[in-house]
């Protein structure tokens, strides 16, 4: 994970130029996809909540600019992800992303996680079957979600690392 605050740094840390499949924390695709999927989600959700800065520059270092996310048959472009992240930070959730499946094969990611949210006292558990793909430096360009609301059992506080 990288420190909070940073700017997400899209590289493993190597010196010699690699940046391929890599989270904002570094984590690969390849290597570990449970735990790329839920740096992801994670860190682009607390960049939005942390800071004021622009949603739209946020959303570009975790997107490429033709990203396509279609979740349970809703299509949205870059500018609609944009205009999605302003309830995010209006209602300032706490997440936690469980994951309980990931593969990978090359830029694609297949995931099976369970994302955990707080707001405004109300926990909400939302099971997710993810497909996407990913560009070479850790950018979501494509996405494909089927989700359904699960009972919540508890809070996004509870710490759990993927396993």
């Amino acid at each position: 994970m990288r420190p909070r605050g940073k700017t997400p740094d899209r590289t493993n840390g190597n010196t010699n130029g690699d940046t391929s499949d890599h989270t904002p924390g570094g984590t690969s695709v390849a290597t570990d996809p449970k735990r790329f999927i839920a740096d992801f989600f994670t860190s682009f959700t607390e960049d939005l909540l942390r800071s004021d800065e622009d949603a739209a520059l946020i959303v570009d270092r975790y997107h490429t600019p033709d990203i396509v996310e279609i979740a349970d048959g809703h299509r949205m472009d870059r500018d609609k992800l944009v205009a999605h992240t302003r309830p995010v930070r209006k209602n300032r959730p706490t997440i936690r992303v469980e994951v309980h499946d990931a593969v990978a094969e090359a830029d694609r990611i297949a995931a099976r996680y369970t994302l955990h949210s707080s707001q405004r006292g109300k926990n909400l558990a939302v099971e997710v079957y993810f497909f996407g793909r990913f560009a070479p430096d850790g950018r979501m360009r494509q996405a494909h979600m089927a989700t359904r609301i699960v009972p919540a059992a508890d809070g996004p506080e509870r710490a759990q690392a993927p396993s």
